[in-house]
């Protein structure tokens, strides 16, 4: 084949490429009401979505205050979301999926970027590991010391490890501290290490609870993530 017409073949091709890629729309955000689980956490259309770029306190942490003593930090992210998101509609783009299976999406409430919110107010951290959106907010919110930034705080991922680490001390197998409860009303839902019920729950293998190794175990043998999990 001559190489003109080779040369043709392969422009045709490229402008094909890019008239595809034009056409491609970006993904469509989930509208509606939505319900906060705690200060990064939220349901909306029925799907359980995780802030993006954000890690708010655990809803039992406490934080530093200024002048020495403490505050329900936890608590106080997970009400600010609450009231964010019942001053308009919520709407959630997703960007990835978490190991809980959870919708990992960049979300708004009447314009407002939850997640750069709660950060610049200090009622989260910016979760740099996974991504630097909210870095520079975090600055600001720590050089005027709202929030977790006005005294001691354990960021909310060391929270969690020391949870898992003080678990695996307590547990027939340390890999695998994940508890398997069955309620009163027979749901069987899991806690992993650190998260709100976590320390209050007891589980007796003999009437079929059970621990897991994994979230993903978990779930494939029938239990749900309870709220406000990790």
């Amino acid at each position: 084949m001559p190489r003109s017409a080779l040369l043709r073949i392969a422009s045709a091709a490229a402008a094909l490429a890019l008239g595809l890629a034009a056409c491609e729309k970006p993904p469509e955000a989930q509208r509606g009401t939505a319900q906060v689980i705690d200060g990064d956490t939220l349901d909306l259309a029925g799907r359980r979505m995780r802030l993006h770029g954000i890690d708010a306190p655990e809803l039992d942490q406490t934080c530093g205050r200024a002048d020495g003593g403490s505050w329900p930090c936890g608590r106080a992210a997970r009400d600010r979301l609450a009231a964010l998101v019942a001053e308009a509609e919520t709407a959630c783009t997703a960007r990835d999926r978490d190991g809980y299976g959870r919708i990992i999406a960049t979300c708004t409430a009447g314009g407002r970027d939850l997640g750069e919110t709660l950060v610049g107010e200090g009622l989260a951290w910016a979760y740099l590991h996974f991504s630097r959106a909210y870095a520079e907010t975090e600055t600001r919110a720590r050089a005027a010391r709202r929030g977790v930034w006005q005294g001691e705080a354990e960021a909310a991922w060391d929270y969690r490890r020391h949870g898992w680490q003080a678990a695996a001390a307590t547990v027939p197998d340390p890999a695998c501290a994940i508890k398997g409860n069955i309620t009163a009303s027979g749901e069987r839902i899991y806690h992993p290490p650190g998260s709100t019920w976590y320390a209050r729950t007891g589980i007796d293998t003999a009437s079929g609870e059970a621990w897991f190794c994994t979230a993903a175990e978990a779930e494939a043998a029938g239990w749900r993530a309870a709220a406000g999990n990790r």
